[in-house]
């Protein structure tokens, strides 16, 4: 089955010339993989004008935009999920409440929607983490078909995902660790 999706979605982008289209077809299979649950993609628009050990992030793609809107902007500092992602340049999987509250601020909110595993997988371009690719299920485990596909989909929306051009972000480590245990 993964493999017919596959094809079938990847001859389907072909014929695609929005963003917004390509990306609600990915989202439409990652439905077929993942079940229920939120799918975003968030553009990392750090420079080098803003402070070192943090990135900032903008929604560029979400299914639920009504509770997180598209351009919504946050700040996320040096944690095992910015250190995965940011860092070692490798998804980020986590399952159970516990893990997600310490990986994300607003979890509240997710948890409110049943929400109790997630997979982020980096869109990269060189050394530097440009968007993460996002979803986020109420499965209580994920199984390693589910995360294959879903770094597969990302690999098929990163074509339509713009690096912003200034992008420039730092961390070092140390200094990050002894803030966040402060």
């Amino acid at each position: 089955m993964m493999t017919t999706l596959a094809s079938n979605l990847l001859d389907a982008l072909g014929e695609v010339r929005s963003a917004e289209a390509a990306l609600r077809q990915i989202d439409q299979v990652r439905r077929l993989i993942a079940g229920p649950g939120i799918f975003s993609i968030q553009r990392n628009v750090t420079t080098a004008r803003d402070p070192a050990n943090e990135v900032r992030l903008q929604r560029l793609y979400s299914s639920a935009a009504s509770r997180w809107p598209v351009d919504g902007v946050k700040r996320k500092t040096f944690t095992p999920w910015t250190e995965t992602l940011f860092v070692r340049g490798q998804p980020f999987v986590a399952e159970g409440a516990d893990a997600l509250a310490r990986a994300f601020d607003d979890y509240a909110q997710m948890q409110s929607l049943g929400i109790d595993t997630v997979v982020n997988v980096p869109l990269l371009r060189g050394n530097l983490c440009y968007a993460t690719f996002n979803v986020f299920g109420s499965r209580g485990r994920w199984q390693p078909h589910e995360v294959l596909g879903i770094r597969l989909l990302a690999l098929a929306a990163a074509r339509w995902v713009e690096p912003v051009p200034e992008l420039m972000y730092r961390f070092d480590s140390e200094v990050a660790a002894a803030a966040a245990a402060a």
